[in-house]
């Protein structure tokens, strides 16, 4: 039985983290390719119960399975989509590209709205995507510290909805707010990159002393006391 049970937790533990993609063109993920992960909800929560019932065996494990399966139901659903966290991953690693080329065109002279209209036509990916919305609220007339205000709910888009609401609201200069924006997200950005190299090296350390502490213990400890032994002998 606790076999059979290690076998569907194995197995539900495959299906929840699938193997990484091999290297391909990078693309937008489409909200079809989102959802797809949920045809495997039921397959993962059957495992998850019949794993359970497994594990605690009798007529406690024929009562916990159904709780399992439903407990595991409802995780499933709050989970995120691998192509949704991916797709906001993409969004923010161009947002400081997409502010800068958005400062820059600002300072050439164009409005917001046409400045926003020029950075989605030259930079089409998942931070235009977002942003196609609020062209076009802006090209119905709403109001622009509405449009950008609404920005503020966006996960990836908040700092750019949040200066340009401001700037909008006090009269000061979009072009300025949007260029200190741009320095701000850069900065951000290489932080960001610096800490990930410098985690790599962390994390290398530890397979490569697992790697040399061996060699170290065949060729310096253990040479060393084999001869202090044979010193000992009589």
């Amino acid at each position: 039985m606790s076999v059979l049970a290690a076998v569907a937790a194995a197995m539900a533990a495959l299906l929840a983290f699938p193997p990484g993609p091999r290297l391909r063109p990078a693309r937008i993920p489409s909200p079809e390719t989102g959802a797809r992960p949920g045809r495997w909800r039921p397959v993962l929560c059957l495992f998850a119960g019949v794993g359970a019932g497994l594990f605690v065996g009798g007529p406690v494990g024929v009562a916990v399975a159904p709780l399992a399966a439903a407990g595991a139901w409802i995780a499933l659903g709050r989970a995120e989509p691998v192509a949704v966290r991916r797709e906001r991953e993409v969004a923010a690693r161009e947002l400081p590209h997409v502010v800068d080329l958005f400062a820059c065109a600002l300072r050439s002279g164009a409005s917001p709205q046409g400045a926003l209209a020029a950075v989605l036509g030259a930079s089409p990916g998942p931070t235009a995507k977002r942003l196609d919305g609020s062209l076009a609220r802006l090209r119905m007339g709403v109001d622009p510290v509405l449009v950008w205000g609404g920005l503020a709910d966006d996960d990836v888009l908040a700092p750019l909805g949040r200066t340009l609401a401001r700037a909008e609201t006090s009269g000061s200069s979009v072009a300025d707010a949007v260029e200190r924006l741009a320095d701000e997200l850069e900065r951000s950005a290489s932080a960001a990159v610096e800490d990930r190299a410098r985690a790599v090296g962390v994390k290398a350390a530890v397979p490569l002393g697992l790697c040399l502490l061996p060699a170290f213990l065949l060729i310096g400890i253990v040479p060393t006391v084999a001869g202090l032994l044979t010193s000992l002998a009589p």
